[in-house]
């Protein structure tokens, strides 16, 4: 087996991302932090995005191998949902103030002998490759409903004469901080903040190791990027683009882009440059 990864910190203070690699356990995943609405710094001016993605990162790697052996990954990501929220109450988060909670989502692999497990939230993605050359994409982008409505007002700001990313930013964030109360509902997307009702909304399953040559974990920095604002992610073009790269190379052909549309006109996206984390294992 072959693993490549990659975290890279984008345009914003904290890298908010994180990997998760166990692999005396054939335990691996990315997350991908989100900060509150309702302003949160650690001791050390940390997000409370940076403080989500890290918890549950530590609580899943200090899992004994021998427990990981007798549960499913779905297990673990609800034991570590439930640490996060405790971390939350004892720095004084109110726990039903859906603006304020720690959030990350998380796309996280089991392999073993004769399968894959998974579970995963949000927009963090899993991607199967096979030996006759097909990709399968695993994992369902749950926050695309949403990021679309934002791109479209992203362009309407554009087509209104806004210039600056900053201005636009202005227009866009109330309904980006309004989407917050929609995390871990039936008409919103799944997320790892602390709440109980992730249970009900965590997607989970198994496939079977027949012909599978490899896996890709990633968080949604690395997602292509496209002037099309409708465009929807080809796992079979992605994959393509970093077996030639590799996941370094692709990542940096992204940060390239985003340097040279730094107010996000022409690809259209919320910050200049995401975090960009990603597990590349080859079987």
């Amino acid at each position: 087996m072959k693993i490549e990864t990659i975290s890279i910190q984008g345009s914003s203070d904290w890298n908010e991302d994180a990997l998760i690699e166990k692999s005396g356990a054939g335990v691996y995943g990315v997350l991908d932090g989100a900060t509150s609405v309702t302003p949160f710094r650690g001791p050390q001016g940390e997000t409370g995005g940076y403080l989500a993605s890290q918890l549950v990162k530590k609580e899943l790697e200090a899992i004994e191998v021998s427990w990981w052996e007798t549960v499913h990954v779905k297990d673990a990501v609800l034991r570590a949902n439930q640490s996060l929220r405790q971390e939350m109450i004892a720095h004084g988060i109110d726990p039903e103030d859906r603006e304020a909670l720690w959030t990350t989502e998380i796309a996280l692999v089991k392999i073993e002998e004769t399968r894959v497990q998974y579970a995963q939230t949000g927009d963090c993605m899993i991607f199967a490759t096979y030996k006759d050359g097909t990709v399968r994409t695993v994992t369902y982008d749950q926050l695309d409903h949403i990021d679309l409505q934002t791109r479209i007002r992203w362009k309407a700001c554009l087509e209104q004469g806004m210039t600056t990313r900053k201005q636009i930013r202005e227009h866009v964030e109330p309904h980006i901080r309004k989407n917050k109360v929609l995390m871990n509902t039936i008409n919103g997307y799944s997320a790892m903040n602390g709440q109980p009702e992730l249970a009900s909304f965590l997607e989970y399953g198994v496939i079977n190791r027949i012909n599978l040559t490899g896996l890709l974990l990633i968080t949604d920095g690395l997602f292509p990027h496209s002037e099309d604002i409708y465009g929807t992610l080809d796992g079979k073009v992605l994959m393509e683009e970093i077996e030639s790269k590799g996941l370094q190379g692709y990542a940096e052909s992204l940060i390239a882009l985003e340097q040279n549309d730094p107010e996000c006109q022409k690809y259209l996206r919320f910050k200049t440059s995401d975090d960009k984390t990603g597990i590349w294992i080859r079987l």
